[in-house]
Parts: C-alpha cells; structure tokens; sequence
C-alpha cells in the first residue's frame, strides 16, 4: 500500500480546531530548582485538567495531590527554604484532553483478494482509497492506546453483568489484541494505527448505521488493522563501567528514572512508582556517599546488564529481594488500610482476566493469589525481625505460585494439592503471658487460660482440616476452614491484648456448628500402608510359663506385591514380664493401590499377625497364638481399627491385640464424615474499642 506517512505533530498542525494548551513561561533560570518546579506545576495542571475532562476520577485525585506538593514546594523556594528534591513529584504523562474532536470515521477500503508471492509490495495491486497512514509516536499514543483498551475491558464487564455474554466475550478478546500494539510502542517501533477500532460506543453506533459496511466488524469478532514496522534504532547500550562509586550510583538512579518515564508513557502507573520508589533509594545513597556515611549496597535493587559497583561483588541472583519486600509492604500497608483509589486500574486486568472463567477456575485463582500474598507478608515479617534467610525462603516460595496463578488465569486446572501450606505461625505458639505490673483476679486468670486453650485447639483443627482439603484439591472447603482458623487467631490476640492490659475477659458464647469433614492422612504417600501393633490384652502364655514371665513380641508377613519377591516381614519389640504387652509401633508398607495382587489381599486375603514368647538362651520361641485383620474397610475408611481374637487353631484363647491401619486416603472414594461441635466465638461487639487503637 503507498500513503503518505504523517507524524502527529503535522497533524496536529492541519487541524486547526485541536485547543491550544496555555503554557507557563517560567521567570526562574533554566537547571534551577525553581525551574524544575514551575515546569513540573504547569505539567500536573495539564495532567489534572484533561483527566477531569476525560472522567478519569483516579487519576484526577492522584495528580490534585501531586500539584498541592509541588505549589507547597515552589512556594518554600520561592521564600528562600530549602526542600527536599528526592521529594519531588515525579514527571507524568500529561494524557489527552477530550475536547479533542474524535477523527471522523473513514469509509471502509474494498477488501482486496488474498495477495500471491508475486504480487506482495508490487503496485499493481489495486489500491485503497488514500487514507493517511499515521505512524505513533510512544509518547503520545500509547497511552491513548492503553486508555482504548481499557474501555473495550470495562465494555466486557458491563455486558457481562447486562447478561450479553457473547457480546462481553467479544469485546474482551478486542482488549486482548492491543497487547501487540501497546507492546510493539514500548519497544520504540512504528505502529500504523489507521485500524485502530474506535471505542465501544462508536463502534456500536457504526453497527447500528453500516452493519454490512463496517471496516472493523467482521462476523462476530472485531479487527485490529495495525501494521508493525520496527524502527531502526539503536538497542539501548549498558553504560560504560563507572570509575568510582559516584558514577555507578548516578547511573543506576539515571536508568531507574528513565525507566519510570517509559512506564508513564505507556500507561503503566504501578511500574512506574516501583520505579520511583527505587529511583528514591539511589537519590538517598548518592546524597549519604557525598556525605562520607556508609551505604548498604545490597539493599539496592540492580538494573539489568548494569556492571558491578567499584569494590562491590556483582549482583546475584536475589538483586530484587528489596523490591519483592516493598510489594510485600504495599500489600500489608494495603490490608490495614484498605484498598487505595490507584489500585482500582491495577485490578481491573485481574478482573478481565477472570470474567470468563468457570466458578471452580475462579475460585483456585483466588485462593492461589491468596496463598501467595500470606508468602509475601510473612518475607516481610521475617525482614523485620532481621531473619533475611527466611524472608528469601518464604520470597521463592510466593514466586513458586505464579506459573500455577498464571494457568488458573487462562482457565487451566491447577492440581492445588501441591501448593505450599500457610506459612507457619509466629505468634509465641498462642502463649498467654501474665504481667506482673498488672492485677488480675485469679478467677479471671483461669478464664482468659481456658478460652485461650480452646481456641487453640479450634486453631490447629482448622488448619488440619485445611491441609486436608488442599490434598484433595478442595479449593471452597480449604478456603472456609482457613478463614475459621484466621478468625481464631484474631481471637487469640484479642484475649492476649486484654490480659496485658489487666481488663476482664471478653464476653464469649458457644455455637452449635456442623462441619463435614473428609478423613485424610497428608502425612503419607500414595504408596504407603501403616499397620500399627498397639497391644495385646490378655494373652495366653504358653505351656509351662506363668502370666506375669510372658515375654511377648508380634511379627507378620505381608504377601503383597506377588509371591514371587520376598513378603515385607516385621516384628514388634518384646515386652517383658506382662500378658498385657503395649507396643505402639508402627511399620510402613510398600504398595500400589491399583495393583490387582493388593486389593486381592485387601478384599480377601487380610492380614495374618503371629504372636509369640521370646524364648530363653539355646531355647526357641514358643507360639501364643494367631490373629486375623480384616483390611476390606479400607475400600472406603482411610484408617481402621480392630481388636483381634488371638487363636490357637480354632480355638479361641481369651486374648485379643488391638490393631491399626492407615493409608493416605480410602482406596475408593472419600472418607467423608459429619460431626456436630460447640464452638468457642469472642463476641467482638463486647470489646473495648481501646483494644483495637
């Protein structure tokens, strides 16, 4: 296609009804301070003016707050006060004034037949009619870009609510085709954005008067006509190594400032402050190395490819442990003082995203983002009692989370049974600890140590049940249990909060409550059957040995796989002197659920236990007598428990063993069972506000 290629400063020039931005001539000397800050109040003021017009309410507030800074500093300046610069504003992106006239609407190009090899970049092609192609620049369109796709995002869930699904599904996979566009501007190359659709409301209005003429519509999808052609441009080069400190600590600050701008531009706002934040932390190093105090160089983040600090080693590959701390910062900042305004627009990527996924593939997104935000605020926990090993123990495990995050997100199962526990508790194990500066009656004492004990004990159900649910990939259940658990523990610091400040127990009461619960042991593998010899009760001695001289031991043999390998054999410990022998040992079987030798052995075969007294020196040992354990429980139980008859042939004897067996989980189906509990609950409309201050 041959068109003339306008840049839009030129277009701006041929359209004389675009209003003209008043501009501020500043009195002070270029490079000052004064300078600087003039020009960053005149910037904010266009920011705020044409994100009001344009009904960017967030963004009004954000840059409102910003202007007040910069007129307090410019107006301290002014009077002669020094102010801090590492304070300062940053630039922002000045954005579009809706008083703009939208471009009108081009006529559609008759659509040319499929190009041969031959005919590709030849002009005998019959050409569209001459449409100016406008090539973007990254400083100005890639925000209207971005701001495009947000309301094509915003369009998606407003139909999704309206009932319109389809047409919410097509609206959102319109959004997701900017991603290329905004993508191809970040890099610096030229984007012809001649076939950019026009909003939603236009576009519903051009389907509304040309249904069958419509240059963006298609069907039922809409079309991004946009043409990529990379701009020759040098790749941006690593600075050269740096001589001394100074320099190196002056280049990284440059490269993070840049890169702050670069996020601004393209619309990226949280990028840019973590930026900012960063660009901060080298302003602050740079003013303490000036003053000959010492800088803590492992505490700033590195640029990528950026040549080490003179005298300090290179960077590892924990360079951004500081950052992950601080997003860690920002989400418990987050949750105590609730969600900021500028969090809205961060979030509703995350809620596109979700919009069409199935209940139970929203529900493991939840609850994974969930899990990796307790991993985030316990790295920043463990920082701050200066364990830094934990806190990057705990960082790699949240970062562990977002390949499964980012599968749930595309709709994808994610086998939830290998996510990570919570993080474990550091909360002086739910100890309460008695001041003695304060004076509680001995009443009270007991209480506030009987409540406590309760709720503990509610604490660690929970949580049992959680890990439980979690193995069985239970998302609803496993997030219920854990917020019970969660409300315990608040209540736990309740009680400790109002023992330290000698105020009598909280009001409390207790509810009937019902759980159904699935019976698991995620301490085992799959492979893995423990058979437990608890005791003998009763035993009959041998021929010639009295009751209290039996010396008793348990040994069997375990069939399984085949007869053709050698049986798994064990055997108790001997117990001395009693017919009553207590064992307690546990033996853990090989096994393979599926396998047909094992659930012959299970629904048939059993197992056989031989009991025996432990014979003296040159002397064998004597039998007792057998006992027979059924396992066919174990189709639907993850665990029995059976006191055996102890035989002599068939012949019964009068002792019994007592016996266990688990497995991980029943070898058909789940054990499922349904209890009924009094639950402890801290009536919280009882305590004292000044507990919470």
């Amino acid at each position: 296609m041959s068109a003339a290629v306008v840049e839009f400063s030129q277009l701006e020039k041929e359209s004389p009804s675009l209003p003209k931005q008043e501009v501020e001539v500043s009195s002070a000397a270029p490079g000052t301070l004064q300078h600087t800050l003039e020009e960053r109040v005149a910037m904010y003021k266009t920011a705020l003016q044409n994100a009001k017009s344009t009904g960017e309410t967030s963004k009004a507030r954000r840059f409102d707050r910003g202007l007040k800074t910069l007129e307090t500093m410019l107006a301290a300046v002014k009077k002669g006060r020094p102010v801090n610069e590492a304070e300062i504003p940053p630039p922002v992106a000045t954005g579009t004034s809706a008083s703009r006239p939208p471009v009108p609407a081009r006529p559609a190009p008759p659509v040319p037949s499929p190009p041969s090899d031959q005919q590709e970049g030849s002009e005998a092609t019959t050409p569209p009619p001459a449409i100016p192609e406008i090539v973007a620049s990254v400083s100005e369109e890639e925000p209207t870009t971005s701001s495009r796709q947000k309301e094509y995002k915003m369009a998606a869930l407003r139909a999704k609510k309206q009932g319109d699904v389809e047409q919410a599904k097509l609206y959102f996979k319109t959004s997701k085709r900017f991603d290329a566009v905004i993508e191809a501007l970040e890099k610096g190359q030229a984007v012809d954005l001649s076939g950019l659709p026009p909003s939603p409301e236009q576009e519903i209005s051009l389907e509304t008067q040309h249904s069958s003429k419509s240059p963006h519509r298609t069907g039922k999808s809409i079309i991004i006509n946009t043409s990529v052609r990379p701009v020759t441009s040098a790749a941006p080069s690593v600075p050269a190594a740096p001589k001394d400190v100074l320099e190196a600590l002056e280049q990284r600050r440059a490269k993070y400032v840049e890169a702050s701008a670069q996020a601004k531009a393209s619309g990226d706002d949280r990028k840019a402050r973590m930026h900012d934040r960063i660009a901060k932390q080298y302003q602050s190093a740079i003013r303490a190395h000036k003053a000959g105090k010492a800088v803590d160089f492992d505490e700033l983040p590195v640029p990528p490819g950026f040549p080490p600090i003179p005298g300090q080693k290179a960077a590892g590959a924990e360079q951004g442990f500081v950052a992950a701390l601080e997003a860690a910062n920002k989400l418990a900042t987050a949750d105590a003082e609730g969600p900021d305004e500028e969090e809205d627009e961060e979030k509703e990527d995350e809620v596109c995203s979700s919009v069409f996924l199935e209940p139970p593939a929203v529900q493991q997104l939840e609850f994974l983002e969930g899990r990796k935000k307790q991993y985030m605020k316990a790295a920043l926990q463990a920082k701050q009692k200066n364990d830094m090993e934990q806190a990057k123990g705990f960082l790699r495990t949240a970062k562990g989370f977002d390949p499964m995050i980012e599968a749930a997100r595309s709709g994808k199962s994610v086998d939830i049974s290998t996510v990570p526990s919570p993080p474990g508790d550091e909360d002086d194990d739910f100890i309460l600890v008695h001041h003695s500066d304060v004076q509680i009656s001995e009443k009270a004492e007991q209480i506030y140590i009987q409540l406590a004990k309760i709720l503990k004990e509610q604490y660690e159900k929970c949580m049992t049940h959680s890990k439980q649910f979690t193995h069985l990939g239970n998302v609803s259940e496993t997030t219920k249990f854990e917020k019970m658990a969660e409300s315990c523990k608040k209540s736990l610091e309740v009680l400790k909060l109002a023992q330290s400040r000698g105020l009598p127990p909280p009001k409390h009461h207790f509810e009937e409550r019902s759980f159904h619960t699935v019976r698991i042991f995620p301490e085992l593998s799959s492979t893995d059957m423990v058979v437990v010899i608890v005791k003998g009760m009763n035993l009959p001695p041998p021929s010639g040995i009295q009751p209290n001289d039996l010396d008793a031991y348990v040994k069997f043999d375990f069939p399984y796989p085949s007869n053709v390998r050698q049986p798994q054999k064990h055997k108790t410990a001997v117990i001395k002197n009693t017919n009553s022998p207590e064992y307690n040992q546990s033996f853990t079987l090989a096994i393979n659920r599926n396998h047909r030798g094992f659930r012959r052995v299970v629904t048939s075969k059993g197992l056989k236990l031989e009991l025996l007294h432990k014979g003296g020196f040159l002397r064998s040992d004597k039998p007792i007598g057998t006992a027979h354990v059924k396992l066919d429980k174990l189709e639907s139980q993850s665990e029995i428990r059976e006191i055996v008859e102890v035989m002599d042939g068939r012949k019964h004897t009068g002792g019994r063993v007592e016996v266990k067996v688990r497995l991980r989980e029943p070898l058909s189906g789940q054990d499922t069972q349904t209890s009924s509990e009094r639950w402890l609950v801290i009536d919280s409309s009882q305590v004292p506000p000044l507990m919470f201050l």
